[in-house]
C-alpha cells in the first residue's frame, strides 16, 4: 500500500526529534551538544539515501530502488510506483506500435509514415519492393528525393493530393503504381502505394479495343451511308414503303457514325496527356464558332440562343479537346431544351479562375443522377436519348478534357427548372490576348 507524507507531516516529525533531543540536552545540561548531534546524525542519514539514490540511478541496472524505513522509504515507494507506471504505459504503448506495424505489413500496399516536410520516418517491408524504399536505411531522406518521376514531382508541388498519382515503380519500370498522400496525425503523412498494373494493363485494353473497334466500323458506315444516299437520289422510283425503309436506314447509320466518331474522340482524349502539345488558344474565338453553328443547326428549334463572352481572356491548353468539351455542352443543352426555350453561353472570370458556363431552361436533373452523368454510357432518360441521338459519352469526353487542362466541372440543375454546367480552368492555365 503507497502512502505519503505532507510536507507538515515532515516538519512535525524534525520538529519533534530535535525538540527531544533538546529535552534530553537539558536533563544533562548539554543541551546544545544533544540538538546539534541530533541534526549532524539526521543530515548523515538523509546524505546516505541521497548517495544510495543516486548510485541506483546511476550505476545500478536493478529496476527495484533501494529498501529504507521511515521517510526514505515512502520516497522509494514513490519512486518505484511511478516506474511501474511507466513500464506498464510502455508496455501498453509497444503493444500498440507492435499491432500498427503488424497491421501495415499486413496491408496489400506499400506504406510509408513521412514528416510534415515529407521524410521517412517508417516503412513496411512491401514499401522496399514496390518502392525501392528501405527501413531503417532511408529514414530521414525526403520521399522525392528517392522517388525522382516529373509527374511525382508535380505531384508533390502542386499539393492536391485527392486525386492519386500514376507513375511507373522506381525498381520496376513495368510495374504501375498508384500513389496516395494523407494526412495522419497532427504532423505526419501517409503514403500509400499499390500496385496497379493489372487495372492500367485492362484499361489499355479497353482503351485499344475501343479505338480498334471504332476504326474497323468507321469504314463499313461510310460504304452503308454511301449506297443509302445513292438510292435515296432515285426515291421517286421507289414505293414510299421502301422509301420510309431507307430513310430510317439512313437516321441510324448517322447515329452510328456520331457514336463511332464520339468513341474516336473519347479514345484519343484519354490517352493524351503530353504537356509540350498545349498552345495559347483563344477561347473567345473558338466559343464564338460554336455559337454560330449552333445557331445555323437550331433553326428547327428555334431556341433563343445568348452569349457573354470576355474578348481578352484565353487558356492555354489543347485546341481541339477544348472545343470538344465546349461542342458537347452546348450540344447537350439544344438537344434536351424544349423548342424556343432559352440557352445562354458566358466565358470570363470568377474569382482567380476562368469560367465557361451553359446555361438552359430544360427539364433539369434528378439529383441521384448529377454525381453519375459524366460516367460513360449513362444516360438520364433512356428513351429520350434515343430521340436525341445522344450516345452518353458527351460528358465523359468533356470530363477526360478537363483533367488535362486542371479543370473542373460543376453542375448546378433543378428538376423542372433547367440547368447550368460550369467550367473552372485553375489561375494557372489563364492567359490572355493583346487586342
Amino acid at each position: 500500500m503507497y502512502s505519503s507524507l505532507s510536507a507538515k507531516a515532515i516538519f512535525a516529525r524534525l520538529f519533534i526529534a530535535l525538540a527531544i533531543s533538546y529535552l534530553l540536552g537539558l536533563l544533562f545540561g548539554v543541551a546544545f551538544m544533544v540538538v546539534a548531534f541530533t541534526a549532524i546524525a539526521l543530515l548523515v542519514w538523509h546524505y546516505h539515501h541521497l548517495v544510495k539514490l543516486m548510485t541506483w540511478l546511476w550505476v545500478s541496472k536493478s529496476l527495484s530502488p533501494p529498501t529504507a524505513n521511515g521517510l526514505w522509504g515512502r520516497i522509494y515507494d514513490g519512486l518505484y510506483r511511478i516506474i511501474r507506471k511507466h513500464r506498464l504505459k510502455q508496455k501498453r504503448l509497444n503493444d500498440k506500435v507492435r499491432q500498427f506495424r503488424d497491421g501495415a505489413e499486413a496491408l496489400p500496399d506499400a506504406a510509408l509514415v513521412l514528416s510534415s516536410d515529407l521524410t521517412i520516418q517508417w516503412g513496411n517491408k512491401k514499401a522496399q519492393r514496390i518502392l525501392g524504399v528501405r527501413w531503417p536505411g532511408d529514414v530521414g531522406q525526403r520521399i522525392d528525393n528517392l522517388i525522382r518521376f516529373p509527374e511525382f514531382a508535380r505531384y508533390i508541388e502542386e499539393g492536391n493530393f485527392e486525386l492519386p498519382c500514376h507513375i511507373p515503380s522506381p525498381i520496376n519500370t513495368e510495374l504501375m503504381i498508384e500513389l496516395r498522400l494523407i494526412a495522419y496525425g497532427a504532423d505526419q503523412v501517409l503514403f500509400l502505394a499499390r500496385d496497379i498494373s493489372k487495372i492500367h494493363r485492362l484499361e489499355e485494353m479497353r482503351r485499344d479495343f475501343v479505338a480498334n473497334v471504332s476504326h474497323e466500323l468507321k469504314t463499313p458506315l461510310t460504304v452503308m451511308r454511301g449506297y443509302v444516299e445513292m438510292v435515296q437520289m432515285t426515291e421517286s422510283s421507289l414505293d414510299p414503303y421502301w422509301q420510309k425503309a431507307f430513310s430510317t436506314m439512313e437516321t441510324q447509320v448517322s447515329r452510328m457514325d456520331r457514336l463511332v466518331e464520339q468513341l474516336l474522340i473519347l479514345s484519343r482524349v484519354e490517352v493524351s496527356t503530353e504537356e509540350e502539345e498545349k498552345q495559347l488558344v483563344d477561347m473567345p474565338k473558338l466559343i464564338s464558332a460554336l455559337i454560330e453553328d449552333a445557331k445555323w443547326l437550331n433553326q428547327e428549334k428555334s431556341h433563343i440562343l445568348t452569349s457573354e463572352i470576355d474578348n481578352a481572356l484565353a487558356i492555354e491548353g489543347i485546341d481541339n479537346e477544348l472545343k470538344s468539351a465546349c461542342s458537347n455542352l452546348i450540344s447537350n443543352a439544344i438537344a434536351y431544351t424544349p423548342a424556343g426555350g432559352n440557352i445562354h453561353v458566358s466565358w470570363g472570370k470568377e474569382g482567380n479562375k476562368a469560367k465557361f458556363s451553359v446555361k438552359d431552361d430544360g427539364p433539369g436533373i434528378r439529383p441521384e443522377h448529377v454525381n453519375r452523368i459524366t460516367e460513360r454510357f449513362f444516360r438520364v432518360d433512356k428513351s429520350r436519348s434515343r430521340n436525341t441521338g445522344g450516345s452518353g459519352l458527351g460528358l465523359a469526353i468533356v470530363k477526360h478534357v478537363l483533367n488535362h487542362h486542371h479543370a473542373e466541372l460543376a453542375i448546378n440543375s433543378q428538376w423542372g427548372k433547367g440547368s447550368e454546367f460550369i467550367i473552372y480552368f485553375e489561375p494557372k492555365c489563364i492567359r490572355f490576348i493583346d487586342n
